[in-house]
């Protein structure tokens, strides 16, 4: 039974770092006024750039660069519609979705003629686990043993890079000049530009960090979870990570909170598949499946109190004369 738990939570660390990943990315984003509904594209982008690089050289080092590449790329492009040209940037981000899932399928076909998909990563080509010493000597230790060489020990680099990555966030919104001008500019940016600092500049920073996040987070899909790019192989989870920032009310350690849940959800739909629950016999595949969308529908519905955003988020600033 305890073996049975760690399993879950095992699980459960690996399926929350896409989504933690990407929702600190729309984190830097929203905090600086600027809304993100595009992270979903840019993180199918970025899993397919890792992945095309990672088959093309043979390199998963490549690869997640050329995935920063490429989020930071469409982060740009998004941040040029709404900071430099003042669009909406709900469309905007729209737009990025619907152009991230019609170009890599296109480019995939195009270049590999597999349907969309790219080459199978075999070996050295796509990330291996890393396993902590004296992991499989302590393996039979009771308790300790396998939550060390579990739950800890074994899983990727990009899991640890992200959930290292929630933290050091945290420091970085309340801790740095950086941090407190970014939140500043969300909140009131005229007053950020009385003081003569550029909000636009400040705001095509925040989108940077917003594409390396996101770089991160497809490459992690496409070249560490997974051994390629296959169509829609982010299956939403853009849109779950948006979920979770206005769950956790855009804060970065609540964020790796509700990620770990979302995460833990789909961890027990996985394991829960085929088995017999109480009074409902065997559990329906579609519903055990659906559980992780119900509970973003749910919580969205106004389960979580009122979550106040930016309070310039979504509004372009338009400099007094």
């Amino acid at each position: 039974m305890f073996l049975d738990v760690i399993l879950i939570l095992d699980s459960t660390v690996r399926l929350a770092t896409p989504l933690l990943l990407t929702a600190l990315a729309g984190l830097y984003a929203e905090r600086s006024g600027v809304f993100d509904i595009g992270l979903e594209g840019k993180l199918l982008a970025a899993a397919f750039a890792a992945a095309a690089t990672a088959a093309v050289t043979g390199s998963p080092w490549l690869g997640a660069v050329m995935g920063m590449v490429v989020a930071i790329v469409f982060a740009l492009i998004h941040g040029a519609a709404c900071i430099t040209f003042r669009g909406n940037q709900i469309v905007s981000g729209v737009a990025i979705n619907f152009l991230a899932a019609g170009l890599t399928v296109l480019l995939g076909q195009a270049w590999f003629q597999q349907g969309g998909r790219t080459p199978p990563l075999m070996g050295e080509g796509r990330f291996e686990t890393i396993t902590f010493p004296f992991a499989e000597t302590l393996r039979d230790v009771p308790v300790i043993g396998p939550i060390y060489s579990e739950l800890l020990s074994g899983h990727y680099l990009l899991v640890y890079v992200a959930f290292l990555a929630a933290p050091f966030s945290w420091w970085v919104l309340y801790r740095t000049r950086f941090g407190l001008r970014l939140r500043a500019v969300g909140e009131n940016p005229a007053a950020v530009d009385t003081a003569g600092i550029s909000v636009a500049g400040l705001r095509y920073m925040a989108m940077v960090c917003a594409g390396i996040l996101c770089g991160l987070a497809g490459s992690y899909l496409a070249i560490a979870q997974s051994a390629g790019f296959v169509k829609d192989m982010s299956a939403g989870k853009g849109f779950i990570a948006l979920a979770a920032l206005i769950f956790s009310k855009w804060r970065p350690v609540q964020v790796m909170a509700t990620c770990l849940l979302f995460g833990f959800l789909d961890a027990a739909a996985i394991r829960l598949q085929g088995k017999e629950l109480p009074l409902i016999g065997e559990a329906p595949v579609q519903l055990i499946q659906a559980l992780p969308y119900i509970l973003t529908v749910v919580l969205l519905a106004g389960f979580i109190g009122k979550a106040i955003p930016p309070k310039a988020g979504g509004t372009p600033y338009v400099k007094e004369r």
